[in-house]
């Protein structure tokens, strides 16, 4: 079987969603769409649609830690995209910063084993869910025990739509219940110091078109808006 796997979407870490609200509507121009809250990570977030000819699900996630939800002192889970990493607070603390990427793929487990002869651990695939206005989303996701990103963040996380024991229509997926926003996903591209292995980890997934690069970690994602062409940078965090 050979992988295949595309970008799914953007992850942007705020502070809070109404900080992540304000700097989207003054960098990109756009005010985010509904999202929902993630009860087993104490997140929640907001989206909207930044697909394009070539990433046709593409879309961007606003997404926060949710101060209304009691997080346990010694909780059975870390958080997701490294929410819970000290250094990665300080700086989103100061502006919203993204921080990750996650790619689709239709078979989680057997992504996850093309790292392993490269000594990657991407972490388990956790089972989640939200609510929408569609409906119930369902998909895994991989999370590391200690929550942290790979490759500062430039290896996405890998996710699968729908139930495990069955196959979920398309339908179900966020894109789907988003309007068009003005913004579209023009490219994605890595420098990292080992750019050889991160590279290898890309081809073992199937995932092609980002560019990467030797040098300073860091992940860009360039995008065409209201506000015209602007490009993120994760700056390594």
């Amino acid at each position: 079987m050979t992988l295949k796997t595309q970008i799914d979407h953007l992850v942007i870490v705020a502070k809070t969603l109404e900080i992540g609200l304000q700097w989207c509507e003054a960098t990109l121009g756009v005010t985010p769409g509904l999202g929902g809250d993630h009860a087993q990570f104490g997140t929640h977030n907001r989206l909207f649609k930044i697909a394009s000819p070539t990433h046709p699900l593409a879309y961007f996630e606003i997404i926060a830690i949710d101060a209304s939800v009691a997080w346990p002192s010694n909780p059975p889970i870390n958080r997701w995209f490294g929410m819970d990493d000290e250094a990665l607070r300080a700086a989103v603390d100061l502006m919203p910063r993204l921080v990750n990427f996650v790619v689709s793929t239709s078979d989680i487990h057997k992504t996850r084993s093309a790292l392993k002869p490269l000594d990657i651990d991407p972490g388990a695939a956790v089972l989640t869910e939200r609510h929408s206005r569609k409906g119930l989303l369902h998909w895994q996701i991989t999370v590391r025990e200690d929550g942290q990103r790979l490759f500062n963040g430039a290896l996405p996380s890998l996710i699968q739509w729908g139930k495990p024991t069955a196959a979920e229509p398309l339908r179900l997926h966020p894109r789907n219940s988003l309007p068009r926003s003005r913004v579209t996903l023009r490219s994605i591209a890595v420098t990292y110091p080992n750019a050889d292995k991160l590279q290898a980890a890309y081809a073992a997934i199937g995932l092609a078109g980002i560019a990467v690069e030797t040098g300073p970690a860091n992940l860009t994602a360039t995008l065409q808006t209201p506000k015209g062409l602007i490009t993120l940078h994760s700056e390594g965090f």
